[in-house]
């Protein structure tokens, strides 16, 4: 046993780590796990985020494909209506308020609230994307940007937003839209089941 007052003295050979024998890992930075790794690689983005942002590329692209070969291509304002099935035409209407034409908007400042508005929410739904961390809240988010910026796109080429898919029954007509506001509305839903669904599961 060591008395108190000798615990201190350095003995000859002892008591001090040569350092040519001290671990390499000790005199430098700790290198970056595999998880770290693949992050920095990925921007910093989670797998998540990326399945988000690649859900909002996809539904403009898709969004706006469908319009510009409808319109310009297949040129419907000619040959509407069109039936696809006992329960779907496509027809064209030029929509001034939101998805599904709620909130009609006549005047220009009307539309450039709108277009404000869109993308504001783009932009926050983005930063959320970023902080994700289930798959299925990503994708839903990236649904509702996607659609949103591809509405957005409408209003500034055309001063409203084309629809053109309509469903009815018999004379009955429902909501005419579009791939964009099917996208925001399955994004909707998506939020919805995260939320009371999963969010409760990881919550037990």
């Amino acid at each position: 046993m060591i008395k108190g007052d000798e615990s201190d003295k350095a003995l000859p050979g002892r008591g001090q780590a040569d350092p040519a024998r001290l671990p390499r890992a000790a005199s430098g930075p700790r290198p970056t796990s595999g998880a770290g790794r693949s992050r920095a690689k990925k921007g910093g983005l989670s797998a998540a985020a990326i399945l988000g942002f690649t859900a909002a590329a996809v539904t403009l692209v898709l969004d706006q494909a469908t319009k510009l070969y409808t319109l310009f291509v297949y040129d419907l304002p000619v040959k509407e209506p069109v039936e696809l099935a006992p329960f779907v035409n496509l027809i064209v209407v030029w929509n001034r308020g939101i998805s599904y034409g709620l909130f009609q908007q006549n005047s220009d400042f009307g539309r450039w609230v709108l277009i404000a508005v869109s993308i504001l929410a783009a932009i926050g739904l983005s930063l959320w994307i970023r902080r994700a961390a289930g798959r299925v809240l990503a994708l839903s988010l990236g649904l509702i940007v996607g659609g949103a910026l591809g509405n957005v796109i409408d209003r500034l080429a055309y001063g409203a937003v084309f629809d053109f898919i309509q469903l009815h029954v018999g004379s009955w007509s429902w909501y005419v839209f579009n791939v964009a506001d099917a996208a925001i509305v399955a994004g909707v839903f998506g939020l919805l089941y995260d939320s009371f669904v999963l969010d409760r599961q990881r919550t037990r």
